[in-house]
């Protein structure tokens, strides 16, 4: 049985994909020796032209300052690449300014330190020039970070893209390859014509029944070129699907739609709340003892599917990914959870749902 396909490390579930951090520091170390190279170039011809004599104070002077521009350039990268400023759902505006200003803050904190620092280091006071050069060389760096951040951002975020893209690709093709072997459960055809076998004697349900089961395959085999369906079609689905199980379980199995009218236009992958539905009837009991009613129903811009947890002596054959999958295509094609829970005995998935456009 083919495995279902992963979502590799690169593709975060999540969130933004993370710059990995040897590529933040070693970017980092390049820009503070390249910022470092002036007052090197300075004390190397001080020292070649007689003026300056070379020391051990003059190596701890360049490693203390190249310590701090590499821990500048780290940490303008660092803030400007793999910190999340989307999920706090700010409007672009105010993210734009709390971004220019954790980066000011950042380049007035190392100011304050390299200078505070220093005669802790030396025993004795930067000089005003050495000051203007650090500030100098630290303002023109700060520019430069930010630039070369954002291009490492889009960097990621252009692989991310592809990486997703080739994913929904592939899923695509698992999905309408899925469908065009039935992918509704083969158990679930067969008895379904044998509940038909019951019925061609009362032409009128007989052929409700058939125009039930011929709109479902038909929406199936089409679900294959869409990604996205509306709220509204997904329903008139699912009422097939019903009608079907209905005749096949009668009183023993109820199945609850309640949908707020302003959500129908909303969109979701197709075949998500079947796929919900026949989860439900097929790991719980349905007896004339032991009747279920599976409840759908809209809440917050959601789709609740729940029912009661009535595990089965004997379970039904499947794959078990039919809900992973399901979570898959949320994350490719919504960038949003499906979220499983289990409380006092009951069973529920929150499908999120995307306002049309």
């Amino acid at each position: 049985m083919k495995k279902p396909f992963p979502i590799t490390d690169t593709y975060k579930y999540m969130g933004i994909t993370k710059v990995k951090q040897g590529e933040i520091v070693k970017t980092a170390l390049l820009l503070g020796i390249l910022v470092s190279l002036p007052k090197t170039i300075y004390l190397y011809n001080a020292i070649m032209e007689g003026n300056m004599d070379f020391s051990f104070l003059w190596v701890a002077d360049f490693l203390y300052r190249y310590l701090f521009f590499f821990g500048f350039s780290w940490a303008v990268i660092q803030l400007n690449t793999n910190v999340d400023f989307d999920r706090f759902q700010w409007p672009t505006p105010v993210k734009w300014m709390v971004v220019v200003l954790l980066n000011v803050l950042i380049l007035l904190l190392v100011i304050v330190l390299i200078r505070m620092l220093y005669p802790v280091c030396f025993g004795k006071e930067m000089d005003h020039r050495e000051i203007g050069f650090v500030n100098f060389t630290l303002i023109n760096l700060s520019v430069v970070l930010f630039f070369i951040a954002r291009s490492l951002r889009l960097k990621t975020d252009r692989q991310d893209d592809r990486i997703e893209n080739e994913q929904l690709k592939q899923q695509n093709l698992e999905n309408e390859l899925a469908a065009l072997k039935n992918q509704i459960d083969p158990h679930f055809l067969f008895n379904s014509l044998n509940s038909l076998t019951s019925l061609v004697r009362e032409n009128e349900k007989a052929t409700q029944f058939v125009n039930k089961l011929s709109y479902m395959y038909r929406y199936i085999l089409q679900s294959s070129d869409t990604n996205l369906v509306t709220l509204k079609e997904e329903l008139k689905f699912l009422e097939s699907y019903a009608f079907l199980m209905n005749t096949r379980y009668r009183d023993r199995l109820r199945i609850a739609i309640d949908i707020a009218p302003e959500v129908l236009g909303h969109r979701l992958p197709p075949l998500a709340l079947q796929l919900l539905v026949e989860n439900s009837v097929k790991h719980n009991e349905i007896s004339a003892t032991n009747p279920l009613t599976v409840k759908v129903y809209s809440h917050n811009g959601k789709i609740i599917v729940e029912n009661p947890i009535r595990g089965r002596s004997t379970l039904a054959e499947g794959t078990g990914t039919g809900l992973i999958n399901l979570k898959k295509r949320y994350v490719l094609l919504l960038k949003q959870e499906v979220v499983v829970s289990t409380t006092d005995g009951i069973f529920k998935v929150e499908l999120p749902l995307i306002e049309k456009s």
